[in-house]
């Protein structure tokens, strides 16, 4: 397949943001360890100006790039619409000019709304296209209530998704059944087509001892700990969480506590905290870089989440499930999440609940309960679940198949 030529990685997403140090470089990195050394990547990022790289840090890690021929090239990042397409015309001048000028035969795009952008790339340039963790972002924007369906920013990005699926060499999507999607809402057949979810290290995010200083400083010790990785609102449940927090409370008394590891606004929280009506000693709220998420998760007797169960969600890969499970703790989701919850249903490494039902809710305290008392068993399946489904290994397969 894309066996010569250099490779121009395309995101969205600014080089200090999680998705590309924790989802991303990963990658990039494995494909270097691919390909022959005098191929060169060059990754381009769209840098948000709160978080934006300054001129010293971009010049400093290209020359730390520069013994494994990389090249970092950010670009200003443009809020998805009109706007955006107007400041990618300028955008796409300059990259046809590297593509061209620095030999690039393959863009390697993760995720459809970068997807987008270097499908007009590779038409303006004959470059080969691979789009990467292939999946329907478009729906997914309506779906939770972000877009509208009659706007153009839904309008122009399901426009482009269909084109990247026409036009890529390979689709690596990150569930199967992203296949079948393709072909009923697009009207594509894949011809090349992988199946590669959000993959976990597993020397990252390894089962530990809980963190004695950290149980202190919290006034969690001896307690049952339930913890959450995540944003509260927009693709995520919010009311549910704290109605499921207060059935916790009501089922374990004060032996349960709730560990939140989130951007979320602390007035926000409190707000919730107060309706439901607990102590609020039993919810702690930490944000946290993602080196030191394990440290956090290990102090978790169980996990959350606790994604809205929109039809798209069936086709996307949840980043957290996978540390979850490496972590070796059971998971309470949401149906149709990925693969995930059908995974955890199977393998018997959880509980799959609607959030919004409150008597069912009520009884996966009680499956959770049950699988809490198999800790040693119950963890070291769950870390061989992760192992199996999340590893490395599926990613390094897929890019030796394309690059190689």
């Amino acid at each position: 397949m894309s066996k010569e030529g250099n490779i121009l990685v395309f995101t969205q997403w600014s080089f200090k943001d999680a998705l590309i140090q924790t989802y991303t470089l990963p990658y990039v990195n494995l494909i270097r360890q691919i390909i022959a050394p005098d191929r060169k990547i060059f990754l381009v990022t769209s840098e948000h100006e709160n978080i934006a790289l300054n001129d010293i840090e971009i010049k400093h890690l290209n020359k730390e790039w520069e013994n494994r021929n990389m090249q970092l090239l950010p670009e200003p990042y443009k809020k998805f619409g009109f706007k955006k397409m107007f400041a990618a015309m300028a955008g796409l001048y300059r990259l046809i000019g590297v593509i061209k000028r620095e030999k690039v035969k393959t863009i390697h795009a993760f995720c459809t709304p970068a997807g987008g952008i270097a499908y007009l790339l590779s038409k303006f340039t004959g470059a080969e296209l691979i789009i990467d963790s292939f999946e329907p972002h478009a729906e997914a924007m309506v779906e939770n209530g972000t877009w509208k369906k009659n706007g153009a920013a839904y309008k122009i990005l399901f426009f482009l998704e269909k084109k990247q699926a026409q036009r890529a060499k390979s689709l690596i999507a990150t569930t199967a059944g992203m296949k079948q999607y393709t072909l009923e809402r697009y009207k594509v057949k894949i011809q090349n087509f992988f199946v590669k979810p959000a993959c976990v290290d597993p020397v990252k995010f390894f089962p530990s001892e809980k963190d004695s200083a950290l149980l202190k400083e919290f006034g969690f010790e001896d307690k049952i700990i339930c913890v959450y990785a995540g944003k509260l609102g927009g693709i995520y449940f919010k009311e549910e969480v704290f109605d499921f927090i207060r059935l916790c409370y009501d089922h374990w008394k004060d032996e349960f506590r709730f560990l939140m590891l989130t951007n979320a606004d602390k007035g926000e929280i409190f707000s919730e905290i107060k309706r439901v009506g607990v102590p609020e000693n039993i919810i702690k709220s930490r944000f946290s870089f993602h080196h030191e998420v394990p440290k956090y998760l290990s102090l978790g007797d169980f996990a959350l989440n606790p994604v809205k169960p929109v039809p798209t969600k069936k086709y996307c890969t949840s980043i957290k499930d996978g540390e979850y499970w490496a972590m070796g703790l059971p998971v309470l989701i949401s149906p149709g999440i990925s693969d995930d919850s059908e995974i955890i249903e199977k393998e018997n490494i959880g509980v799959v609940v609607d959030f919004s039902d409150h008597n069912a809710m009520i009884k996966a305290i009680i499956s959770l309960e049950k699988l809490l008392k198999e800790k040693v068993t119950v963890k070291t399946k769950i870390r061989q679940t992760a192992i199996r489904y999340r590893s490395f290994e599926i990613a390094e397969e897929i890019y030796k198949t394309i690059y190689t």
